[in-house]
């Protein structure tokens, strides 16, 4: 079993020896590092974009607020069917006997017809008509909740799909260009389109945003809500667009911009475009796993039968110690 011992390579160094500065070396090195940072941010620095928010978007999009804002009243959201932590309407992310969602269970609660509509216009007490309108609904049976929420939300995807499609839009809706206004002509509504028509103008006025973000706390780090919001519509998905970011091209980044985002994880980024992760809507807890096995793997790479003798086969240190070696085998 001799040649499972390696060579003794800690003998006393016999050939000879040059001066050598450390400090001038290092100040070299700093130097250089210091300049390359420099011009990479003069180059390919991230741009300092602002922040999206409910205002802007009501003002750029305020059909698309409308829409998602119809979604949220009547549960068709994206957040609505979530599932934990949000609310219990989905099981969530699994992959066999894996529910980590489910197991954690709702940390979050939102309900997204009174969180994101009907508490915010409660605040309005400067307009009884509104306050009417939203006791009105409160008040409704859920089934007529509903049919009053679908009559609403009904010509607005008809509006978004004409729009989608190039054609004619529905003559139920219409915007007001200049004051950003949206009139949705839905009958059986019941006080649907006034709630709307008030929820616009608060978002505008930047009231939504900062009704969602209120809590107990004294400082207001929780915006989970108004994110969840502009998710469902379409302001953030625009944004990606312009940005490259709707997984059209796979890979990371980690704020705005092209450089140097996080090339760390491009291992992650590579499975989604695959199957069957890319179809999958347990995706993320799929590629989890995946790199999971994978890290733990090289994590035992040194126990590894085979691997585990591979630097003692293919000696490169060997390489870098060249001179060492030599004169060692010339002594």
């Amino acid at each position: 079993m001799s040649f499972l011992r390696p060579k003794d390579d800690t003998q006393p160094w016999k050939g000879r020896y040059q001066p050598y500065d450390l400090i001038k070396e290092a100040s070299i090195a700093v130097g250089v590092i210091t300049l390359l940072a420099v011009l990479l941010t003069v180059l390919f620095s991230s741009p300092d974009d602002k922040s999206s928010t409910i205002s802007q978007w009501s003002h750029e999009l305020p059909v698309n607020f409308a829409t998602a804002a119809a979604t949220e009243l009547n549960g068709t959201s994206g957040t609505a069917g979530y599932g934990p932590p949000y609310n219990h309407n989905s099981q969530g992310t699994q992959a066999w006997i894996l529910r980590p969602q489910k197991w954690l269970g709702v940390s979050h609660p939102i309900n997204t017809a009174d969180d994101f509509v009907i508490k915010p216009l409660e605040t309005v007490s400067s307009d009884p008509a509104l306050q009417r309108g939203v006791a009105e609904y409160k008040a409704a049976p859920e089934k007529q909740k509903q049919e009053w929420a679908d009559a609403y939300a009904k010509p607005l995807e008809e509006y978004a799909t004409a729009e989608e499609e190039k054609k004619t839009a529905p003559s139920t809706v219409s915007v007001d260009l200049s004051t950003g206004t949206v009139t949705v002509q839905a009958s059986g509504a019941g006080p649907v389109p006034l709630m709307m028509t008030s929820l616009l103008s608060l978002a505008k006025s930047g009231g939504l945003e900062g009704g969602l973000v209120t809590s107990s706390q004294f400082f207001q780090t929780d915006y989970t809500k108004p994110l969840l919001f502009m998710a469902d519509g379409g302001l953030l998905a625009e944004r990606a667009e312009g940005q490259h970011l709707l997984g059209e091209q796979w890979g990371m980044m980690n704020e705005t911009g092209s450089y140097p985002g996080q090339p760390w994880l491009w291992l992650y980024a590579l499975w989604y475009q695959v199957e069957p992760f890319k179809s999958s809507e347990n995706a993320d807890i799929l590629v989890m796993l995946v790199m999971g096995v994978l890290s733990l793997a090289f994590i035992c790479i040194p126990f590894i039968p085979g691997i585990n003798m591979l630097p003692r086969k293919i000696p490169i240190y060997r390489l870098i110690w060249k001179e060492h070696y030599r004169a060692q085998q010339n002594a």
